[in-house]
């Protein structure tokens, strides 16, 4: 792959991580949060659902492999989007963004303590500074708010569903599995929805744009093009890219909702950033597990 398509398909699947966040934030004005990523990715699921169907990919073929999915649904799609947008009720769209992607810090910290997986030096200098840029990026809030929580909440969930890939993935169709754990995930948040919240969408043309918006580009198209990267380039160097989905998601928040770019968040996102690349950087052509990026 060209160097110029290489970069224009980078930018286009980060910006649609990031941008996610800002877009989110403004649809919350038109729909409780549960009802409205539920909605998101249950009709994300029915079109990627409906494609691989057309396409006669391989499905599972056992209940176990299907509730495989189930779970990797309810971590990847409900876990770590149900959090975000409850986040994003009380803090910033460029904050959440930032604590979100703060998962492959996390991925480290977890397949070492429950999948004894080794890492290199230079990754856990990756998750050190990553954890610095937290410290600064929270530390200097002079009031608490429960988004704070959910957005550590939305990257631990990632990362738990980011190990369950790599463990469980070699053994699904990257579409199918993609296609059935956002459906899971979207259906178990619109369930949520009836039981932990009181639902209401506003339906008009401005919240019909954004749940469309959502659903096919943020969610369809930002996984079609970034698995298209992932196949077709060096998955560590793509991978390393990582870094420009919360940094979109700190300029989008900024433009769209004049979101105020304070000094602790310009210096504590500096610091994620250079973590998240250390953490997905390859040095070296020895390849490891690859981390996957969630449907934004």
């Amino acid at each position: 792959m060209n160097t110029f398509k290489f970069t224009g398909l980078i930018l286009l699947t980060t910006f649609l991580m990031g941008s996610s966040f800002a877009v989110g934030k403004i649809g919350l004005a038109h729909s409780s949060p549960l009802l409205l990523v539920g909605l998101r990715f249950t009709l994300a699921g029915i079109i990627m659902v409906l494609v691989v169907l057309a396409l006669k990919r391989p499905h599972p073929k056992t209940k176990t492999s299907w509730l495989k999915m189930a779970v990797i649904g309810a971590f990847q799609t409900a876990g770590v989007m149900g959090c975000i947008f409850l986040s994003l009720r009380t803090i910033p769209a460029s904050e959440s963004s930032i604590l979100t992607f703060t998962n492959p810090l996390l991925v480290i910290v977890f397949g070492t303590l429950f999948l004894k997986i080794k890492y290199r030096l230079y990754q856990w200098v990756g998750v050190f500074l990553g954890i610095i840029g937290v410290s600064i990026t929270l530390g200097a809030q002079l009031d608490f708010k429960i988004g704070m929580i959910f957005g550590i909440f939305s990257s631990i969930f990632w990362a738990i569903a980011t190990l369950m890939v790599n463990q469980w993935g070699s053994s699904f169709d990257t579409w199918v599995l993609t296609a059935y754990q956002m459906l899971f995930g979207g259906l178990l948040l619109l369930v949520c929805s009836v039981m932990l919240e009181q639902p209401f969408f506003v339906a008009n043309g401005q919240s019909i744009f954004i749940l469309l918006w959502l659903s096919i580009m943020s969610s369809i198209v930002q996984f079609a093009v970034w698995y298209y990267l992932l196949q077709n380039s060096n998955p560590g160097k793509t991978s390393a890219y990582l870094f420009l989905a919360p940094f979109f998601g700190v300029c989008t928040g900024w433009l769209l909702l004049e979101e105020p770019l304070s000094l602790s968040i310009i210096t504590g996102g500096a610091f994620i950033f250079m973590g998240i690349f250390l953490v997905n950087r390859k040095f070296k052509e020895k390849i490891e597990p690859t981390a996957k990026a969630p449907h934004f």
